[in-house]
C-alpha cells in the first residue's frame, strides 16, 4: 500500500538523516583536522548530544534564542550562544569552524526563504577552508561544493557541502 508522507514519517525521515550523515562524516573522517563544531539550532539537544559522541576531541558551540534542551544535553554555558542565529553567530565568522550543522527551517517556504537570504553566506563565513555543512534547508552558494549524501538520506531535505578553497 502507498501512503502519503505523514508528519511523523517526515520527522523520522529528518533524524534518522541528520543521524546517518553525521555518522558518515564522522567513520570517514571527512571534516579538516581543526576547528570546532557549530550547531545552528540547538532545540533540544538531540543532535547536540550525537555531536559530542561524534567529535569529543572537538569544541562544539550551539546557537539558539533560548535554552530549550533536555537537561543533559544542554552545553556548558561557555559553548552556548544565545540571540538571533542570524546575528549571534556573526562573532563567528573566519575562526574556521570544521563542521556547521544548521536544522534551523520552519517548513513554511516563506519564512525559509528568508532564512536562505542569510544562512549560505554567514555558513561561508563560519566554515575553514574545506570545512563541512550539513544542513536541513538546500544551500546555494559559489563557496560550496554539494556532496553526496548516504543513500538513506537522499530522500530528505539535507544538503551536505564542502567549503571551497
Amino acid at each position: 500500500m502507498n501512503r502519503p508522507r505523514t508528519r511523523l514519517d517526515s520527522f523520522i525521515l529528518r533524524v534518522t538523516a541528520q543521524r546517518d550523515i553525521l555518522n558518515m562524516l564522522a567513520d570517514q573522517a571527512m571534516l579538516p583536522p581543526e576547528g570546532d563544531v557549530l550547531e545552528l539550532g540547538l532545540g533540544n539537544g538531540r543532535t547536540y548530544s550525537h555531536l559530542c559522541a561524534l567529535f569529543p576531541e572537538r569544541r562544539i558551540i550551539a546557537f539558539d534564542r533560548a535554552v530549550a534542551a533536555h537537561g543533559p544535553s544542554i552545553p556548558p554555558e561557555a559553548n552556548t550562544v544565545l540571540g538571533e542565529i542570524s546575528q549571534s553567530a556573526q562573532a563567528f565568522v573566519g575562526r574556521g569552524a570544521a563542521l556547521v550543522h544548521a536544522d534551523i527551517g520552519t517548513g513554511y517556504d516563506e519564512k525559509d526563504a528568508v532564512t536562505l537570504q542569510w544562512l549560505p553566506g554567514l555558513i561561508v563565513g563560519l566554515l575553514a577552508p574545506g570545512g563541512i555543512a550539513m544542513s536541513g534547508l538546500r544551500l546555494q552558494h559559489p563557496m560550496l561544493e554539494e556532496l553526496e549524501l548516504p543513500v538513506a538520506a537522499r530522500q530528505s531535505h539535507h544538503g551536505l557541502y564542502r567549503k571551497r578553497g
